[in-house]
């Protein structure tokens, strides 16, 4: 029996360590997951096409006539505008993001948003359409099937829709024609950009990579770290970046409250602490209640009996609505604080900015 307590014992001690490396480990996270080499960005493309195969839920505007004029001439049919009257036409913008790397011949998702007064894109085929940079050369084109998320139907003043139809998604339908360059950095000195800038951060990751590649990384400031590619890796920077983008740090965050006051979502960061404040929370409830009574005449007075609707009004505010937050809790303690407080998200919202002009919250308050 001792035996056996003694082998539990251990199992549990070594549940313990094994949950105490997996939470340490947890707080680490690669460099490619909270950064990127500077010039590998995508690119944004843009495109105004021609949907065609709809059901009646078309333009009905000059644009669409002119659109489809336009693409009928190219294919030699010379056609009066005033003839182009289709209701199973529209005009769309279409978009995607040219990712960094990408080659020729590759394909991407495009997403088709109706320009006009289109009531449905449902069923609808893009016609081919080039989709072109700011600087206004064309990188890829896109054409296929639409497909929506959503769908509206109606006939006779009465219809039924869900989500939106008036934009859609065609996957995979650009094809790539011109790929970007990318030159990682002279060859010789790179750049390591944060998606959230932090010295503390960027002073880590600098930190690692001297730590395992020699005096190699420089600090420049909150999200730009300048690494020297090392001699090993001359002439083949890609393998270096490799290399270094598996490195793990504890990146550091910043203490900040986010409310959304039209959602009413609070997003509280794990570093936000608060000093010793009390908060009350009252409810007051207000209640009026009908009630019937009958008017008696006294006797011989000549009156009548008559019916008499009154209110009673009843007024009360709950009790022990007080609660008081311990210097230095932390996000855990602020949470269940409220909780019993019964507040709600809007509730929540409410008392965190007074936590804050009391000035009791160390951290800043974001308002959305």
């Amino acid at each position: 029996m001792k035996r056996e307590t003694r082998i539990a014992q251990l199992l549990f001690s070594l549940i313990g360590l094994l949950l105490l490396f997996a939470e340490s480990a947890s707080c680490e996270v690669r460099l490619k997951d909270i950064g990127r080499i500077e010039g590998a960005r995508p690119n944004q493309l843009v495109g105004l096409g021609l949907v065609v195969g709809l059901q009646g839920t078309g333009d009905k505007g000059e644009l669409v006539s002119a659109m489809l004029g336009n693409f009928t001439r190219n294919f030699g049919v010379a056609v009066d505008r005033k003839d182009l009257k289709s209701k199973n036409v529209a005009v769309v913008s279409v978009t995607c993001e040219l990712p960094p790397f990408v080659r020729e011949g590759e394909r991407v998702d495009v997403t088709l948003s109706a320009v006009g007064d289109a009531k449905s894109l449902q069923g609808g085929v893009l016609l081919q359409t080039p989709l072109k940079a700011a600087n206004g050369n064309v990188y890829a084109v896109a054409q296929g099937a639409v497909s929506l998320g959503g769908f509206s139907a109606g006939k006779g003043g009465s219809g039924v829709a869900k989500n939106i139809s008036t934009t859609g998604r065609i996957p995979g339908g650009a094809l790539v024609e011109r790929a970007t360059s990318f030159d990682i950095g002279d060859g010789r000195t790179i750049r390591f950009l944060l998606r959230n800038p932090d010295f503390t951060t960027a002073s880590r990751v600098t930190e690692a990579l001297n730590r395992k590649y020699g005096n190699v990384a420089l600090l420049k400031d909150a999200g730009c770290v300048e690494i020297t590619v090392p001699e090993r890796f001359a002439g083949d920077p890609s393998t270096f970046v490799a290399s270094m983008e598996g490195l793990s740090v504890s990146p550091d965050t910043a203490a900040r409250v986010v409310v959304n006051e039209r959602t009413g979502t609070v997003a509280i960061g794990g570093q936000v602490r608060i000093l010793e404040v009390a908060v009350a929370h009252g409810n007051l409830t207000v209640s009026v209640k009908a009630a019937k009574t009958v008017s008696q005449p006294s006797p011989l007075s000549g009156g009548k009996t008559v019916p008499i609707q009154t209110a009673e009004i009843s007024a009360q505010e709950d009790a022990n609505r007080i609660m008081k937050l311990e210097s230095s809790a932390t996000v855990d303690d602020v949470v269940q604080s409220l909780n019993r407080l019964g507040a709600t998200p809007r509730d929540i919202i409410t008392i965190l900015q007074a936590i804050d002009q009391a000035g009791a919250l160390q951290g800043e308050l974001i308002l959305q």
